[in-house]
């Protein structure tokens, strides 16, 4: 197989090509990474696979469609997994016109060079050919404490700019399948956590402000419950959708983890109270700080994912207390690369949480 990625070097995206990659028995002749490198893209999440021959990274905009036509012509894609996204809620109440820009405008490109390219491929490798798009469980909107969890058959509702632009691009992927016939499938996440997530979401956030010393900024009574989905179980779950997954279907991918944010942040306290504690040895919960409420704060998230797990016979591998220990190991010992991203076109005097 011939993949193009668009997106991986981004938090996900690169999780999903290091899997990839170091798979034993993995069918990958060539991965090509097209990334257009903005804030949160970062080649030194890749930085170690790129010796692999099978390795190829693009540098570009998934909206320029000379590129994508030339990428996908040149390394004659069998498959496209479109991780290339605007994706902080904070930075879309902000300004959200890059958010259009990319997740709606984007998405239309390149389904409409990928459409192109698919129509003249043999007869074969045409049946053969997928195209993935990685979405977000934000287009459903939000939940009660009592409502069902979302569904595949849950109507969209989105209540902020990004969670609006990714519900636009789901819907134009779904049209293209109608109309065009080009084999899509959609997997719609929970929120992910785990190595390389950029320091503006709310995990990592919490983990590097309490070791700087920085205050840890909790949104609103902090009791904003979401499913907590650690990246390389969604990495997984992204492949056996591809490989295995119904042309047409929309897969719901959840972490089966539901906590208030707030819980989030006490049980990073605690471990990192054991594993790096303070030089005064007070706790890192007192560095805590009770914030002001996101405009238009959805309440919570909540994913069913039994489709995918009758369907495929998908489960996630890790837990929270697994994953959220892995998480907080894995930047303790990344202090070099969190400094180098940080000082990368972002300031992290927002006060943004990144709580989807």
């Amino acid at each position: 197989m011939n993949l193009l990625v668009t997106g991986g070097c981004g938090f996900i995206g690169s999780n999903f090509i290091r899997q990839r990659l170091t798979e034993k028995g993995s069918p990958l002749t060539r991965l090509v990474n097209l990334d257009a490198l903005t804030y949160a893209g970062n080649p030194a999440n890749l930085a170690d696979l790129a010796g692999d021959p099978r390795y190829v990274f693009a540098q570009g905009d998934i909206g320029d469609p000379a590129l994508v036509t030339r990428l996908l012509a040149e390394h004659a894609i069998d498959a496209v997994v479109n991780f290339a996204a605007e994706s902080h809620v904070d930075r879309s109440i902000d300004s959200p016109e890059p958010f259009i820009q990319t997740n709606v405008v984007g998405t239309l490109r390149l389904l409409n060079c990928t459409k192109q390219y698919w129509a003249k491929l043999p007869e074969a490798k045409k049946a053969a050919f997928r195209f993935l798009h990685v979405s977000t469980d934000e287009v459903y909107g939000t939940l009660s404490a009592s409502d069902p969890a979302f569904t595949e058959e849950t109507p969209f509702a989105p209540n902020s700019p990004y969670a609006a632009s990714k519900a636009g691009s789901d819907h134009l992927v779904r049209a293209y399948q109608h109309t065009y016939g080009l084999p899509t499938l959609t997997t719609n996440c929970s929120n992910n956590y785990g190595p390389y997530h950029f320091p503006e979401k709310l995990i990592p956030l919490m983990i590097l402000n309490a070791l700087e010393g920085k205050p840890l900024p909790v949104y609103g009574d902090g009791q904003q419950i979401r499913d907590w989905l650690y990246v390389e179980d969604h990495a997984a779950a992204i492949w056996l959708v591809l490989r295995q997954g119904r042309v047409g279907e929309t897969y719901n991918v959840g972490g089966l983890n539901e906590k208030p944010n707030i819980e989030i942040v006490q049980t990073i306290c605690a471990l990192l109270d054991r594993k790096s504690p303070r030089a005064d040895g007070k706790p890192y919960l007192s560095q805590v700080t009770y914030v002001a409420d996101r405009p238009g704060h959805d309440r919570r998230y909540a994913i069913d994912c039994a489709k995918l797990q009758r369907e495929l016979g998908w489960k996630p591998k890790e837990n929270f207390t697994t994953g959220i220990a892995k998480t907080v190991d894995w930047y303790l010992a990344n202090r070099m690369w969190c400094s180098d991203i940080t000082k990368k076109k972002y300031s992290r005097e927002r006060l943004g949480t990144g709580q989807g």
